[in-house]
């Protein structure tokens, strides 16, 4: 989609910070995060919500956070839980399937309102999970 925030992150015309790629996902900080470390999986293929995703791509997506993103989340950020958020329609605010992951961690507040001055820790979050 031309006008799809997402597809143009996955296509490198706006800038992210990406903590794991493969040929299906993209796994990117978000930038209105709940808690540090809340992250993003995108599909690189653009399917507006989970009634429209090819199974592969979800039984991936969670594969890869299972195995992959959630025992980085424990090493290097030290959380003691995970959120999988999903939304599809009503409260979706971009049109493009995507998981949120939020790393828990014991009076966490996880739903704190967006502050600007937060995107001085995205950046230095992102610097310790990037490869």
């Amino acid at each position: 989609m031309n006008d799809c925030i997402f597809c143009k992150i996955i296509k490198g015309e706006i800038p992210s910070r990406t903590v794991y790629e493969d040929d299906l996902i993209q796994v990117i900080m978000n930038i209105n995060p709940n808690t540090n470390g809340h992250l993003l999986v995108i599909p690189k293929e653009h399917m507006e919500n989970i009634f429209d995703t090819k199974e592969e791509i979800i039984s991936h997506s969670i594969k890869i956070t299972r195995d992959k993103i959630y025992p980085l989340l424990k090493e290097k950020l030290n959380c003691e839980g995970l959120t999988l958020a999903q939304n599809n329609e009503l409260g979706q605010e971009i049109k493009h399937y995507h998981i949120h992951l939020i790393p828990r961690y014991p009076n966490d507040h996880a739903e704190f309102p967006y502050d600007q001055s937060i995107l001085d820790e995205v950046e230095n979050i992102f610097n310790k999970l990037k490869k």
